[in-house]
């Protein structure tokens, strides 16, 4: 019922009523918790079985037991007699209000705030007590109504729904309807959806989640997350995941990436029977914490009710200890961020060994030089016989052929035009030079057709950031706030939540927010300072298109970003949006495009064809004459 946090334990092997010795206050609390077990308001709730009971064998908590021998009825010890009682096992406090406030750093009860001593089984969410289980529970139930407990005609008991999953023979295989579809109907229905595939015999795509034939809890956590049907990025990705092939996907930004692979991992899990504490079956390795963070809540999400199934998300910025002891129980999938990973692996504390699948998001930013390392340094912990899944919305050349060697015989998988911003935003490019940057930034959020709060406003540094965010208070009056990697982690994430709910107007960010995160509810996504590099870019306005909604994204640009003007312009133009004249008639644009037609036609003169090897031929022998 509960995984403890910690114990306190007392020789196993003696009943109370043997000890002598005890001391008058272990007695008391121990006659104070007993009787307070039995007036417990869980008993009122049908749907918690299991919950009113508070007897050893009940509680599913790890103990220590003394091997010694010694007789159950033996009353005193046959060690030194001197030598004092250890404390025996503390029992489960039943009301929150025996449960004293949480140390900093320390678990903290998802009911009522204080000590989180214990991990629900059925949720795996921190809990205080028998009393708060119970609310979280209840809280939970509204959802599933009477499926979570139900009586089972054939066995005539109260079992969980989630026993279901317990003959885990789950194994993919296609169902029945996509088989029967031609090779031109499948044809038909990856050309209409854009998905393009290429390697060694790929599974067809689904066209509902139902093909995949999930167990029964999975299938309901899915429709209570709100997925109703699948993306063409899930359609081909899920089936070719569950097939345990290694995948390289690249799709838009908010396509639906993250359950694409989470399903699969989940399965995965769901497979292994049998797992030692400190050693998770699934990895999920991502570039920043707050992408960590959302992964974790979407794979709880998942996993609700599922029987043996915990996570633990591994992420600097946040206290090491907790994390540590979230890793001595039996935890089923990591998610991590590779620095704070590398460190719990150095003081082995947690082991890599039964690993049987790797997810790399952002795979992009996690394969170039800073995190590349990291990732292959993980990848050594991990046995060589796994599953890789790799995704993005932006897949360079370069790093395409990294990804290559990373993986077995792989299944590249291609939803849209390849590394091109989402079609569900609207890009605006403006030329603003710099001292005027602020005051076109106004005008915007002046500006009752495109200012639509909350407003994500990108810039390239933290000073920057803060002044910024300064500025914009101070002239507009707008609830602004800035975040960047000097905000303390329990900062970031309360910004990110307050973003969410739309407690902010304005929220003025480094490349924090650029990648991964689905921010629903931004429809305006300001690109102050040009990034980088164009797939920065791409993640950048994506913010504004999540889940298939409409944004829109404006850039200001000037000759201080002339490195990209060809890359923006063979972005933005073919979506038909109106270019400024100055970057169109600018030399450093011209130039550009007079390099990258000469590169062309060097590229097209090397490559012999049918119809060039002849002057091919006589340009050698030419250039040979006048040698």
């Amino acid at each position: 019922m509960f995984m403890p946090r910690s114990l306190k334990l007392k020789r196993a092997t003696e009943s109370p009523q043997h000890n002598p010795k005890r001391s008058k206050a272990i007695s008391e609390d121990a006659g104070s918790a007993s009787q307070s077990d039995t007036t417990s308001p869980i008993s009122d709730l049908k749907c918690l079985p299991d919950a009113t009971v508070n007897k050893p064998e009940d509680l599913n908590l790890e103990t220590s037991i003394s091997q010694t021998g010694e007789s159950e009825t033996e009353e005193e010890p046959k060690q030194n007699e001197t030598e004092e009682y250890e404390e025996e096992e503390e029992p489960v406090k039943s009301f929150k209000k025996n449960q004293r406030w949480p140390e900093p750093g320390e678990p903290v009860c998802v009911m009522c705030g204080r000590y989180g001593e214990y991990i629900c089984d059925k949720t795996d969410n921190d809990v205080c007590s028998l009393e708060c289980k119970a609310s979280h529970l209840a809280k939970t139930c509204m959802d599933f109504g009477e499926n979570v407990f139900y009586k089972d005609p054939r066995w005539g008991s109260d079992i969980s729904h989630a026993s279901d999953t317990q003959d885990l023979g789950y194994s993919h295989k296609e169902d029945s309807f996509i088989s029967e579809l031609t090779e031109e109907q499948v044809g038909r229905v990856k050309t209409e959806l854009a998905i393009v595939t290429r390697g060694r015999e790929v599974c067809r795509p689904i066209l509902e989640f139902e093909h995949c034939n999930f167990p029964t809890v999975l299938r309901d956590n899915l429709k209570k997350a709100g997925y109703e049907a699948p993306t063409p990025i899930q359609m081909q990705m899920i089936p070719v995941g569950l097939t345990g092939r290694d995948v390289i996907a690249t799709a838009d930004t908010g396509s639906g990436k993250t359950i694409a692979f989470l399903l699969p991992l989940v399965v995965r899990a769901l497979e292994s029977q049998t797992v030692a504490p400190s050693s998770p079956t699934c990895v999920i390795l991502t570039p920043t914490r707050e992408l960590a963070i959302q992964i974790e809540k979407q794979t709880k999400e998942l996993i609700m009710g599922l029987p043996n199934m915990r996570t633990s998300l591994l992420v600097g910025g946040m206290p090491l200890p907790p994390q540590l002891h979230r890793l001595k129980h039996k935890i089923k999938i990591v998610i991590a961020t590779p620095g704070r990973l590398l460190e719990i692996l150095k003081q082995k504390a947690v082991r890599l060994e039964d690993a049987r699948a790797v997810v790399v998001d952002e795979a992009d930013t996690m394969l170039k030089m800073g995190f590349q390392q990291q990732v292959l340094e993980i990848l050594e912990h991990i046995p060589e016989e796994h599953q890789t899944l790799l995704t993005s919305a932006t897949i360079p050349t370069g790093t395409e052929e990294l990804a290559a060697r990373l993986t077995r015989d792989p299944v590249s998988i291609t939803i849209g035009q390849k590394n091109q911003p989402c079609s569900n935003v609207r890009q605006i490019v403006l030329w603003v030079e710099e001292p005027s940057k602020k005051k076109k930034l106004f005008e915007i959020l002046n500006d009752g057709k495109l200012y639509q709060p909350p407003v994500v406003v990108f810039v390239d540094c933290k000073l920057g950031a803060d002044l910024l965010c300064e500025a914009v208070q101070k002239v507009m009056g707008l609830n602004t706030i800035a975040i960047h990697s000097d905000k303390t982690q329990w900062e970031r994430n309360k910004i990110v939540k307050g973003l969410l709910d739309g407690q902010y107007e304005v929220v003025v960010s480094t490349g924090i927010l650029g990648r991964g995160l689905d921010l629903v509810n931004v429809k305006l996504v300001v690109n102050f300072d040009m990034p980088a590099n164009m797939d920065e870019y791409v993640h950048q306005i994506g913010r504004a298109g999540r889940l298939g909604h409409r944004g829109t994204a404006i850039t200001f640009m000037n000759n201080n970003n002339k490195r990209l003007f060809l890359d923006i312009v063979d972005r933005v133009k073919p979506t038909g949006s109106i270019l400024p004249p100055q970057l169109l008639n600018s030399p450093h644009l011209h130039e550009q495009m007079r390099r990258a037609k000469q590169k062309r036609k060097h590229r097209d003169d090397v490559v012999v064809t049918k119809s060039n090897l002849i002057d091919i031929i006589r340009r050698h022998e030419r250039s040979s004459a006048k040698k």
